[in-house]
């Protein structure tokens, strides 16, 4: 476990011989500090965390790195210039450590500390399917291995570098999200992580309002390939021409999943079983296996090649992967659930691109009955946004009887729709969620399927919370 003296060596590069206690937590938002916790103060545009460390040290925490003065006086350490001896520490006090920039030190100290570990890391990024990807990549993995997986969407500057202080040292595997949304920003966390396995999902246009265009996305996730060591391995999504691409720019080993049987690893028949999963063939090597996971949606064979290519990639089993994929608890964006009428609600509701969009409409199609697509605006799609809608609109189409949208963006959605030949009474257009809210109420039939999707921002999980049976 990480030691205060670890944090002033990784700070200093000066070595702490007395002995020091354990550092229990690393956080950024005083509410989690715990007794023994290292609180990082984070200046921001609405909120300065230095604001907070007197609130953080009342509820336990030892350490608090800070980069300028603090509402209360405390025992403070000066490590902007180094160290030229060590210090005498006064252990038994709440203790801050005055730095330049607080999170290029906390970076630092998870710079240090991944060194110190006998660990493998497995980065993951990619446009869509990353959380799912790391969920049952880490399932898979911790059917032999002792498995640390970054929590939630901690996969940014910040994020990744609290995830690897979670690290302790008979952890021997971690799986990390790498997200992007400007160029050399995957290249800084693959430094920090040092990953041997890099796992792309594929290139879609989510975040292109900020990096520019789908070659720009393309570009900042292939860092994560060209991090690799020689004796690392590049697992790339043979069916996006983008990340097929990647095979350039990276001098590790290959491993190409996907559909085609120019992959290495692929899978064909792959047939969707609604609520029940999906089953398929998975061919690799001149072997042929019938799989059958819970995962749902048809899109979610990829997921499962990714897993499937990183547990043979770290030495397991057939046995020990499917093991690993059968997981109740790997299904974890999209969840079903009914309504107080008896309706199936798909509840997508985390955020939305039109690939995600696709796959769920898809997924949709699986259901039984009456199929009712709510979907809303796909945030940051800058150039792409028109057609990433029209995309969404023309295949809600031909799956939904009846659409309902919400925001200004969807109403491309209900055009093109209507265009690709839903009745106009099938389409409706909202500019609020509590309508649509009291629409469903109102409509739904036990014989329903709904699909719930948009983005983050819309709040859509509001109708599912509405709607959805409480036991």
């Amino acid at each position: 476990m990480l030691k205060l003296a670890d944090v002033i060596e990784a700070l200093t590069d000066l070595e702490i011989k007395q002995n020091t206690p354990f550092i229990t937590e690393t956080a950024i938002d005083s509410r989690q500090a715990i007794p023994g916790s290292l609180f990082v103060a984070v200046p921001g545009e609405r909120v300065n965390g230095h604001d907070f460390v007197p609130d953080a040290f009342k509820r336990g925490a030892s350490l608090a790195l800070i980069q300028h003065d603090v509402p209360e006086p405390f025992q403070t350490l000066d490590l902007r210039g180094g160290l030229k001896t060590e210090p005498k520490l006064t252990l038994n006090q709440p203790l801050c450590l005055r730095v330049d920039n607080t999170i290029s030190a906390l970076q630092q100290i998870a710079r240090h500390w991944r060194k110190k570990l006998d660990i493998r890391v497995i980065g993951i990024t990619g446009s869509v399917g990353k959380s799912t990807t790391k969920e049952t990549i880490a399932g898979v993995l911790s059917q032999r291995y002792k498995t640390l997986k970054s929590l939630g969407n901690l996969n940014n500057e910040i994020g990744l570098p609290l995830s690897i202080l979670k690290l302790k040292p008979d952890h021997q595997r971690a799986v990390l999200e790498m997200g992007f949304y400007v160029p050399g920003e995957i290249a800084i966390l693959c430094d920090i992580a040092r990953p041997q396995v890099g796992v792309v999902t594929n290139i879609g246009t989510v975040h292109a309002e900020r990096a520019g265009s789908q070659e720009a996305i393309a570009q900042g996730k292939s860092e994560l390939v060209q991090s690799l060591p020689k004796d690392g391995v590049a697992i790339l999504n043979f069916d996006d021409p983008w990340v097929r691409k990647m095979e350039e720019k990276t001098n590790a080993q290959i491993l190409f999943y996907g559909l085609s049987s120019e992959s290495d690893m692929w899978a064909d028949e792959v047939e969707g079983l609604g609520l029940d999963g999906i089953r398929f063939r998975l061919h690799y090597k001149g072997e042929t296996l019938h799989v059958h996971v819970p995962l749902i949606g048809r899109h979610s064979v990829h997921t499962v090649l990714r897993a499937a290519a990183v547990g043979l990639v770290e030495g397991l089993t057939w046995q020990e992967i499917f093991d690993g994929l059968s997981r109740e608890d790997t299904q974890l964006r999209l969840v079903a659930v009914r309504s107080k009428s008896g309706a199936l609600i798909l509840d997508d509701t985390y955020n939305a691109s039109p690939e995600s969009m696709l796959a769920a409409l898809n997924l949709l199609e699986e259901m039984d009955g009456r199929k009712i697509a709510v979907l809303g605006d796909m945030l940051e799609l800058g150039q792409y946004e028109r057609q990433g809608h029209e995309m969404v609109g023309l295949r809600a189409a031909q799956i939904a009887n009846t659409l309902l949208t919400l925001g200004p963006r969807a109403q491309i959605i209900a055009n093109a729709a209507r265009k690709g030949g839903m009745q106009k009474s099938s389409v409706m257009e909202f500019e609020e969620l509590d309508p649509i809210i009291d629409w469903l109420e109102e409509n739904l039939s036990e014989n329903d399927s709904v699909l719930i999707k948009g983005s983050h921002g819309l709040r859509m999980d509001r109708a599912v919370n509405m709607l959805e049976v409480r036991t």
